[in-house]
């Protein structure tokens, strides 16, 4: 993961001086038969030194064995609703990661919905792991283990509403970190705090920092960014003020940042955030910069940024879901910048053509060749596939 920089981006320059290098994609299935496929998590489960994919299905927790994708059964209805996300990631250094799912998943009860667990593993991990219940607030939502100014890692868990919330409004999220090994004493503490209260916060963003990691996180009142670090004492960052439901940074060709957004929450829009020109402030609001890239997705629900075609700077990897509107066309997109400052962006390539109903996606390089594929979730199609990145190599083009 790489730094986040809220701060101001390299000036306006030109347009490359040659055609982006190319991306050739091969598609291929692992599993055709999930129910939903809530969430994605990509890491080293079997400690073989090679990423493998897990998966947090309505009924199942499962993770699939890099090369030959043989999928593992981890859990099985912990809770009697759905299984909603997962987290996984090496926490003490044995080369396998540790993993963490949330359950009974039920956006319409703020009250007694919602559940987290931590799953311990065998010693072979192909079998049945156990799983531990943590305290939880309800509609528990998203998850991941992050890293603080301590080198402590902590397990983030963010619920979609506030507790008794209804229609969005009323009482604020209460964003959680769980510390990490949990013991019977330990207590969840709050990430933020209580005012200004922050509603329907979709999902979010982990990102390296210079004292532990940072988080972005897509509300109804815009993308915030927080640090790992509880600072009750200090608001989160404005960074946009327009409603979200997905929020990712990246790098441009110049190295600047940029935040990138599929706004409303299942939204048809994907925009671009850059800082404001001229500004040094890290609290300056970026909402001025905005451009909006793709109008056109059908509940747009998965993103992700990766440079997948040595560019020398990020692009942006959008998937929706569709659902909704009848005859709707679903699949993933590439887009890349057309200008060095991320002012302008094009469409590159188009992942996937109506096969995959995206409910989530991860970028990674599964096969270490240096260049990361692309790992998605279907919905309405119910698959699981691993676009190859299988394009040409080129220098990366020259930036004017």
């Amino acid at each position: 993961m790489r730094t986040l920089l809220l701060a101001a981006l390299l000036p306006a320059t030109a347009l490359p001086a040659g055609e982006l290098p190319p991306l050739k994609i091969r598609a291929q299935t692992i599993d055709s038969a999930i129910q939903i496929g809530y969430g994605l998590a990509i890491a080293d489960i079997d400690g073989d030194g090679r990423d493998d994919i897990a998966l947090a299905d309505a009924r199942q927790i499962a993770w699939y064995r890099n090369p030959d994708w043989e999928k593992f059964v981890i859990a099985e209805n912990l809770t009697t609703r759905d299984h909603v996300c997962i987290a996984a990631r090496d926490l003490d250094g044995d080369q396998r990661a540790e993993l963490a799912v949330g359950a009974e998943w039920n956006p319409n009860d703020t009250v007694a919905s919602g559940a987290v667990f931590l799953l311990e593993p065998p010693a072979d991990r192909t079998r049945k792991w156990t799983p531990r219940q943590l305290p939880h607030e309800p509609t528990t939502h998203r998850m991941a283990w992050v890293r603080d100014a301590k080198d402590s890692f902590h397990l983030a868990v963010l619920p979609l509403h506030g507790r008794g919330n209804r229609n969005a409004a009323g009482a604020g999220v209460e964003f959680h970190r769980y510390e990490w090994p949990w013991r019977e004493t330990s207590q969840p503490v709050p990430l933020w705090p209580a005012l200004p209260p922050l509603h329907a916060t979709h999902n979010f963003d982990v990102n390296a920092g210079r004292a532990g990691e940072t988080m972005l996180v897509a509300t109804k009142e815009g993308v915030r960014a927080i640090s790992a670090e509880p600072r009750p004492e200090r608001e989160p960052q404005v960074v946009t003020t327009l409603p979200a439901g997905e929020v990712r940074r990246g790098i441009l060709p110049g190295g600047g940042a940029f935040v990138t957004t599929i706004e409303p929450m299942h939204g048809n829009e994907l925009a671009v955030y850059r800082a404001p020109p001229g500004s040094r402030s890290t609290l300056a609001d970026w909402t001025s910069s905005r451009t909006v890239i793709d109008d056109q997705l059908v509940q747009g629900h998965a993103l992700a940024t990766h440079d997948l075609i040595g560019a020398g700077g990020d692009q942006i990897i959008v998937g929706w879901r569709g659902g909704g509107k009848p005859g709707a066309k679903v699949g993933i997109r590439l887009y890349a910048p057309a200008a060095a400052d991320g002012s302008e962006w094009r469409l590159h390539t188009v992942i996937d053509d109506n096969t995959m109903a995206c409910e989530d996606l991860k970028a990674a390089d599964l096969d270490r060749d240096g260049y990361p594929e692309i790992i998605a979730a279907g919905r309405a199609t119910r698959n699981v596939v691993i676009y190859w990145n299988e394009g040409a190599r080129p220098a990366s083009p020259s930036w004017e």
